[in-house]
């Protein structure tokens, strides 16, 4: 396809949008200049578009669409679903049904709060720890998005720079932010062991919870060491802070998320994605004892009130289930395999092309950097302009032969991902590099 084509339909739809959507979309995350691409159908892992372009889709609505899309079992659910009732101000049986699914499978989970995203299952989750331990602050790392709320984008904009001695400095993401949310905010330095152990000992009296994500998107797909890690379990139990898991990606990691293979079992966790089967999603799982703040006590109101009018539908509830009910942890085993593959014929591709490159991921999730700087620290993860701008091109690159990828070169794959599709992707991305040298 030729990509940007001013002629094409997708350019026209982004002209008829801007007049009625400020910059014709609702998602930031989605963006392309100088036009994003319209969908007309999709289904396992090619897309086509109003155009009839067609593409492998490794970035599956970012990460959410574990089987790709419209996956058979997940669709004939909801057509059963849908003529008996969509959303309703009633429970029904499939939330406890996809309610007992999370718990069986994650030893932390002994309770589940349904919502509708995955931010506003991290909203909950901070709102939920103030309200269980009555403390002002929380703790996140720097860089890390956690969605679409005040005080967990704070710092997400941060530079390496942005520091005071070693502490990294508490920066709004939106303007607007108050004052007083950067105030509550602790910023922690990624694999920092000392200078974070320095801040949680200063500030460990008002925090509520430490959040962090086990693969965050925005570090590369870098994972904490387990050193960082260990170190967090033990500083959260010498101040009674929560240990706070933002598992709306990682969850994809394995049968019981990431907190199973990393083999740490979080005080609360906020999930999304996946567990929606392709529909809007999230939740706050945890301690019974935690998870009771959601209740009232003794006729009083909830220490957390939290309603939702489409908090835990009934079409989102029964497209989870089906979703997850078709991964046991042997499909997640060959997920898994399938992701190393790719990134292993990636990295084969970098050594025969000899450039400073490398490619980064756990599970079936991956990211590819143009440097080959180790990645360890925020400093080290951060990509510089010359870097974005040979990432921006390789996209567009990628786009123009039928690869649809993330704008930050981060994708992951889907039972619906052939080796076909992996070798397809990695010959474009090599034809694709060599272009731009």
């Amino acid at each position: 396809m030729e990509y940007p084509n001013p002629d094409s339909k997708s350019a026209a739809l982004y002209g008829r949008a801007q007049s009625v959507l400020p910059d014709g979309n609702s998602r930031t995350t989605i963006a392309l200049k100088p036009y994003p691409i319209y969908i007309e159908e999709a289904s396992g892992a090619d897309v086509t578009d109003v155009d009839g372009n067609r593409f492998i889709d490794f970035n599956n609505n970012y990460t959410s669409l574990l089987h790709g899309h419209c996956f058979e079992p997940v669709r004939k659910a909801v057509e059963a679903q849908i003529v008996k009732a969509t959303a309703c101000s009633f429970t029904t049986e499939a939330e406890i049904e996809l309610a007992e699914l999370l718990c069986d499978r994650v030893e932390s989970f002994e309770q589940v709060r349904f919502c509708n995203s995955g931010s506003e299952a991290v909203m909950n989750m901070l709102k939920a720890a103030r309200a269980f331990t009555g403390r002002p602050k929380i703790a996140k790392i720097e860089g890390l998005y956690h969605g679409s709320y005040d005080f967990a984008e704070v710092s997400l904009r941060n530079k390496p720079g942005d520091r005071n001695g070693s502490a990294p400095i508490s920066t709004a993401y939106s303007y607007g932010t108050p004052d007083s949310v950067l105030t509550e905010v602790v910023a922690l330095p990624f694999n920092e062991i000392e200078a974070t152990e320095s801040l949680i000992n200063l500030h460990g009296e008002s925090l509520a919870c430490i959040m962090i994500d086990l693969m965050p998107q925005t570090l590369s797909m870098i994972s904490p060491s387990e050193d960082y890690l260990k170190a967090l379990v033990r500083l959260t139990r010498k101040h009674g802070i929560l240990l706070a898991f933002d598992e709306v990606i990682s969850f994809r990691l394995g049968y019981s998320g990431g907190q199973g293979m990393f083999g740490i079992d979080p005080d609360i966790t906020s999930i999304g994605k996946i567990i929606g089967g392709g529909f809007p999603v999230g939740a706050v799982a945890g301690r019974k004892d935690i998870m009771s703040v959601f209740e009232p006590q003794d006729g009083q109101s909830p220490r957390l009130p939290h309603g939702g009018t489409f908090n835990a539908n009934p079409i989102t509830m029964t497209a989870g289930k089906a979703a997850l009910q078709a991964m046991d942890e042997d499909k997640f085993d060959r997920l898994n395999a399938a992701g190393h593959q790719l990134r292993q014929q990636v990295t084969e591709i970098i050594a025969e092309l000899d450039i400073a490159a490398q490619v980064t991921g756990k599970g079936s999730l991956f990211s590819v950097r143009f440097h080959d700087r180790p990645m360890r620290h925020f400093a080290d993860i951060v990509i510089d302009e010359a870097e974005n701008l040979f990432m921006d091109k390789l996209r567009r690159y990628l786009i123009g032969n039928g690869i649809w990828l993330g704008g930050n070169m981060a994708g992951c794959l889907s039972t619906a991902t052939t080796q076909t599709h992996i070798d397809k992707f990695c010959q474009v991305l090599k034809e694709g590099i060599v272009s731009q040298k």
